[in-house]
Parts: C-alpha cells; structure tokens; sequence
C-alpha cells in the first residue's frame, strides 16, 4: 500500500470548511511558463511534505472595506468566484496577503499601473508580522500608500476538499505574474525548499515520486501545460468557466484515492513513496 498525505476524520460531517485562497505564481522560462513552488515542512498537519502554491486560509480581517483597489469590483469577483460579494472581495485580499507571505512577492502599487518593491529589512519584518497576525494587509498598505492590484489577479479554479478529511477547505485557484521589479524568497516559514519549475516538470517528478502533489495541484499544472506564455495563461483564465469541483474518497489496494467528478483516480504520494 503507498502512503498518503491524506489525514481522514474520525466524524466527517463535523469538519468545517474554512475559505481559502491559492496562488499559481507564473514567470516566463526558456520552455515556457515556470510555477513557484513550496514543499512543505512534514511536520505540518495539512500537506506535509507536499509540494504547493502559495496559499492559505481567509483571515477575517481580509474584508477589511478599507483596502485601496485597483481592478475589478468586488461583484465581478463575486460572479466569477460564486461567493458573495464582501467573500470574493475577501479571497482576494487573503490571495495577495499570502503571497506576500509566503514568497515576499506584494501584488500591490502605489497607483493604477504601478507595482512596488519590497526589498529590505523593513518588508522582512511586516511579512513576518503578517505572517504571526500582528499586521493586518488593510494596515501594511495604508502605511506605505499603497493599493491592492486585484488586477494583476486572474481566477482559476474552485477546489473543495473531500468530505472525511481532517482539515476541508474551500478553495478559490488564482494565476498571477510575477511583476517586473520583484522576486521571489526562499524563507518561507511552513517550506522546507522552494522551486521554480516548468508545469511538466513538476508533473514528471511526481511521477517518479520525486515530489508530492495533491491533486488540485497537479491537475492545476496539467491545465497550464501547453501554453506558451504567461500572458497566454493569463488570457486563457479570462475564457474558463469555472465551476466547483469537491473530489470523493475512495479506498482500493493502492491506499486512499481521490476520485474526481469526471471519473479519474489519483492516488496522492508523498515524495519518495512507493508507486503502485
């Protein structure tokens, strides 16, 4: 039997579900668009040892109303989110807190158009504050004059974590270029190494059980495979029609399998597992 990342619940029907927001970070590479990618800590309750996007939960001061915005209103976020409208709002907001996070990559200017740079001591210290929760992002972008860039955002997708997991997120997919100007750390607290890689190349190294990935991330790669570009990513987002997708699951010989609305099985490995 191959090993799981998969954590099940002893009583399904009491886990909560807690909004979330993930980032598909993308910058263009001699093959094509190349994905940033953080394997996570094993220690870690959710994921452990998985490779991911830049992510995580909403935080309630997310919504702060307060935010400066540049790009989409709210109601168009919400249409394209299915979520109301201070919810979409508040997944955005929570996409680019953390991203800044987890990759010190601030999706935010100081006017229409404009993109900041985060160098120095002082931005290391106010990731890390919002990083703990002593910061809010409604706070740190006030203080430097700033305005959140939802447009520089683009929606993906829409996971919903199987019912019988231990920890259930409902989870809105974001594509994103790294702005000019910027780059990515590599001192993420919850990340053991992070990478720039092709989309095929994670997906070949998860094949040879050379690096874990949940299947919202590797199908998530999958869907980018083929494009050329950046903007074309960015373009191609703009024609999805997004719908909710919660995978169920299934046990079989191999472990526990994540079975997908359309019929396909995945079995999550961690790296170095056995392969069925």
């Amino acid at each position: 039997m191959t090993e799981s990342p998969l954590r099940l619940a002893d009583d399904p029907a009491a886990v909560p579900i807690r909004d979330a927001a993930t980032v598909v970070l993308l910058r263009d590479g001699p093959a094509g668009p190349e994905a940033f990618l953080l394997q996570r800590v094993r220690a870690l309750a959710f994921a452990a040892g998985m490779s991911v996007f830049p992510g995580g939960v909403v935080d309630e001061r997310d919504a702060d109303a307060d935010i400066g915005w540049v790009g989409p209103p709210a109601a168009d976020w919400a249409a394209a989110l299915s979520a109301p409208e201070p919810l979409a709002r508040a997944l955005v907001c929570a996409a680019v807190r953390e991203t800044f996070e987890e990759c010190g990559v601030l999706l935010a200017g100081p006017s229409a158009g404009s993109v900041c740079t985060v160098d120095g001591p002082q931005w290391a210290d106010e990731r890390a504050a919002l990083e703990r929760g002593d910061l809010s992002l409604a706070a740190m972008l006030a203080q430097h004059g700033l305005l959140l860039r939802a447009d520089l955002l683009r929606p993906w997708a829409h996971w919903i974590t199987p019912l019988g997991e231990r920890r259930r997120y409902d989870t809105r997919f974001f594509v994103a270029a790294l702005p000019s100007g910027q780059s990515t750390q590599d001192d993420a607290g919850e990340a053991d190494t992070v990478v720039w890689l092709p989309p095929a190349e994670a997906l070949a190294q998860a094949e040879r059980s050379e690096r874990g990935l949940l299947p919202p991330t590797s199908v998530t790669l999958s869907e980018i495979v083929g494009h050329r570009t950046v903007a074309d990513v960015l373009a191609a987002a703009e024609r999805r029609t997004i719908t909710p997708i919660m995978p169920r699951l299934d046990h079989d010989p191999d472990g526990i399998v994540v079975v997908l609305p359309d019929g396909r099985r995945i079995v999550p490995l961690v790296p170095g597992a056995r392969k069925p």
